[in-house]
Order: structure tokens, then sequence, then C-alpha cells
């Protein structure tokens, strides 16, 4: 245990310091300040108060396994090297889950029954952010080859966990990515000042020296330029892995969803992110000016509000269906469940208004068919389904208008279609107990086959796929399985 006293002695959370809001609205830079080496003292405090439970929750509430006692403790001690080699015992990509995951592990946190819980997410990056800067985040080259191929068709979290996996086994992969840049979600969902896309490239660099091989621009299934035929993918690789995400978002079927000026959360900020890289866009979605309104009051929205303030909106609205959650844990969620609480992200901090309860019956559209305002009324349950009120209903203005109210599936025309592969009535991929799907030799893992889900979950599930494989393929393996199929998130 680090220290037997530290969760009496410390009993508040402190996290790092974040950049002035005026500041960071200015550029695209993230959001906290840089990590020097006086404040990690202020981990080290953080990490003395984890009381080496018994039974650590923290476990359970992360579907990676991650031995968050062990590197507290050896943070604690001043033993960030060690940290660092407990932390990659489970995790390939802590530098990602540590900026993106909302962190369930925290609200199951056994020190959260009476006080705030370990900071447990600002421990990881802390670990991880100095493991890179002293050099000690290394290829891990394979000792030997097997011989067998494997395909890997998409490069977000779940992919490129697996590809990690197999390379590290000896097997020769090769990523395939139908973006021009690798990444997924990591490149072009999430924004730059949530994940400056410097820390993708720099664990790509590393997978790339251990051996992986990544092709950008390849439409797996496509017909079009840079299109791969299954037939082809299949005959080359001695197993294929798909894990292309759930890229269909949910839609809003309200009278005048057709205008122009309304769009989908994703297609806005993939745009964003490819300005950001220095892309030439004619005529990209912005918000410069704009009356912006966000339908959805998820991460997705949150993400949204920073790039459209980034981007010099005139006003920003935020819109969430349901009640504002409570600002504590109810006792309906009682530790350790994952609860559900009103949050101010850093989106938030920058500006923005909120309002909940509040339901979408259409949109006002003027002569060239462009948004000009949003029909809002109050939302009601009637027999536990929302709906708007009768005589509530308002306009608010809108130029812009961005739909972020999560995915409902896996893109299945092209590859899924072309594979023949089963899906689900909801639209993901059906695979068994080892993760294969209905054709021999496709193995799927991720979001394409969970559904939308979070971060950590796709990195469990990439690692469990990989060992999977490696087992198809040489009859036994070594690899982990952190998860099982079908199980879910059981604090979510």
């Amino acid at each position: 245990m680090a220290d037997p006293r530290g969760f009496l002695r410390e009993r508040d959370r402190e996290l790092p310091a974040r950049r002035p809001v005026p500041l960071r609205l200015m550029d695209w830079r993230e959001v906290y300040e840089a990590r020097e080496k006086g404040t990690l003292n202020v981990v080290s405090r953080q990490a003395g108060r984890c009381m080496n439970c018994g039974i650590p929750f923290c476990h359970q509430g992360c579907p990676l396994g991650n031995l968050i006692p062990e590197w507290n403790d050896l943070v604690y001690r001043d033993d960030w090297q060690e940290a660092s080699e407990r932390l990659h015992a489970t995790n390939n990509f802590p530098e990602f889950t540590g900026r993106a995951c909302p962190a369930p592990c925290e609200s199951s946190c056994v020190l959260g029954i009476n006080q705030p819980p370990v900071t447990i997410k600002n421990v990881e990056v802390s670990i991880i952010d100095r493991a890179f800067d002293e050099d000690w985040v290394r290829p891990v080259v394979p000792t030997r080859q097997t011989g067998r191929s494997v395909a890997v068709v998409g490069s977000g979290p779940a992919g490129l966990a697996t590809a990690q996996q197999l390379t590290r086994a000896g097997h020769s992969v090769v990523v395939l990515e139908r973006d021009d840049r690798l990444g997924g979600l990591l490149r072009y969902g999430i924004p730059e000042f949530k994940l400056e896309k410097r820390h993708v490239e720099r664990r790509l660099q590393q997978m790339r020296e251990e051996g992986t091989r990544f092709r950008t621009g390849i439409d797996v299934g496509g017909t079009g330029e840079g299109a791969l035929g299954v037939e082809e993918l299949r005959a080359r690789f001695d197993a294929v892995v798909l894990a292309t995400g759930a890229s269909v978002p949910r839609e809003l079927t309200v009278p005048g969803r057709e205008a122009t000026g309304v769009h989908p959360a994703m297609d806005y900020l993939t745009q964003a992110n490819r300005l950001v890289e220095g892309d030439w866009i004619e005529d990209p979605i912005s918000a410069e000016g704009k009356d912006v309104v966000i339908i959805g009051g998820g991460d997705t929205g949150a993400d949204c509000l920073g790039t459209a303030l980034r981007q010099g909106a005139r006003s920003v609205t935020t819109l969430a269906i349901g009640t504002q959650p409570p600002s504590e844990r109810d006792e309906s969620q009682p530790w350790p469940v994952h609860p559900v609480l009103f949050e101010v992200s850093t989106a938030h901090e920058e500006g923005g208004d909120r309002s909940y309860l509040a339901s979408t019956t259409g949109f006002e559209v003027d002569e060239s068919g462009a948004v000009t305002g949003l029909r809002v009324a109050r939302t009601q349950y009637v027999d536990g389904a929302r709906v708007p009120t009768p005589g509530t209903e308002t306009v608010l203005p809108a130029t812009l208008v961005l739909i972020a109210m999560g995915f409902t599936a896996a893109r299945s025309e092209g590859l899924l279609d072309s594979l023949g592969v089963e899906m689900t009535s909801r639209g993901n991929i059906v695979h068994d107990a080892n993760w294969t799907t209905n054709v021999p030799g496709v193995f799927t893992a991720g979001d394409c086959a969970r559904g939308q889900s979070l971060i950590v979950w796709a990195i469990a599930e990439g690692r469990s796929c990989a060992a999977a494989v490696d087992e198809h393929l040489m009859g036994s393996t070594s690899l982990p399985r952190p998860v099982d199929p079908g199980e879910k998130p059981v604090t979510m």
C-alpha cells in the first residue's frame, strides 16, 4: 500500500491546471497546462490516496483490467518507469484512454463511498506522458515470425490494439484504412483540444518499428479508387479482422431535416479536424458568426461545442431531451454503479448555453432552403416514452444545427455486404465466443460488433480478439483476453 494514511490526510481531488479560457479559445492545443516535473508531486499525492483495497472495485469499472492500485503505489514511491511497465501490461494506449475515456474506474473507486475518488485518469495520463518524455516507451519487436498474415480493416482503437498484439505475437499484420490518415475516430472524431494528434502519430511510429504495416486510402469491398475486393483480401491473408466502427449516425426525423445547415455531428467534427491538419476543404461546415444549436448533450455534443466556440460562433446552445442529471450520486445509482451526473466538461467551461427537457419538433427553413431556426417543445414522459408537450413549442434561432445523438450501427454497404457477414437487427456484426463471424477466418471487434461504446471497451475487445486470432492461427495463445464476447459494461 502506497501510504496507509494517505486517503485520510489528502481528502481532496487535485487535477492539473487548465489554460485560461480566453487563451485556449484562440488555438487548438489541449486545454491542460503542460505537465512540468514539479506538478508530478500533485499526482503522487493523489496516487497516495489509493487504499490498495482487498477487492479493488476500480478493476470492476475498467474492462481492460488495469492494475490501478499497483501503478498508484509505484507513482507514490517515485518509481515512474516501473509504473509505466505495469500500465502497459494491460493497456496498449494509455495516452488515449487517459484523455478520451470517461473513467468508469473512478466512479468504482472504493474511496468514492464517502469522499472524492482518486484521480485515476490523471495519474494514468501523467505516467504515460512522462514515459514518453523519458524515452521509456520502446518498440516491442517479436523474437520470432510465425509466417502467418493478418489484415486488420480499420485503424481506430480496436483495430490498432488488435494489430499491435498480433504483431508482437510474430504475425505479419497489415492495417487497412479507408481514410487518408490513420486513427479512425481518434484522428477525425476527437478534436485536437481534447487529443492532440501528435500522440496518435507517436504511437503509430512505435507500431511501425515493431513491424506493423499500414495502408491508407484502401476501400475494402468498394468499387472506386483504392478499392480492394474481398476475394483478394481473403486470398492474401490467413485471417481478417473487421474493426470498422459504428459510423451510421442516429437520425432525427422531423419536418425540415433536409434543410441546408443541418449536419450530423461527425461530418462537422471530421471537417474541423481536417482543417486543423492543414487540409483545404471547399465550402467547409463552419460555425463562424452563426447561431449554433447542438442536439445531444453527450461527449460528442461537448466536442461540437468546443469546436464551434473556437471557430467563432455567435451563440451556441446545446439541447438534451431528458432531465438535467443530479450533481451528486443519486440513491438509485449506488456505488459502484457508474452514475449519470451533471458534468461540466472543459468545453462547457468555455461558453454556450445548455437546455434540458428539450424535444425538437421541426426546423424553420427560409425560401432558399436554409435553416433559420429550431422548433423546440418541453419533454414529457408518457408511459416511459419521452414526447413533446403540446402547447409548449418555442423557436430558437439557428443557422447551423449539429445532430449529436450518437450512432446506431456499422456501415454495411461495401465491405460487410460483400463479405456476407451476418448482422444483428441493430446493425452490428454477429460473432461467436471466439470473435469469429459466420465467414470462416473473419473476426471482428470494437464498435462494429458491440455498438457505440467507450474507447476502453474498444481496446479491450481488440486485445481479446487478437488472442482469438492467434489461437486460430497457431492452435494456442499466450495473449491476454481481458473481456469475453457479449460482456456488457457493468457500470454503465
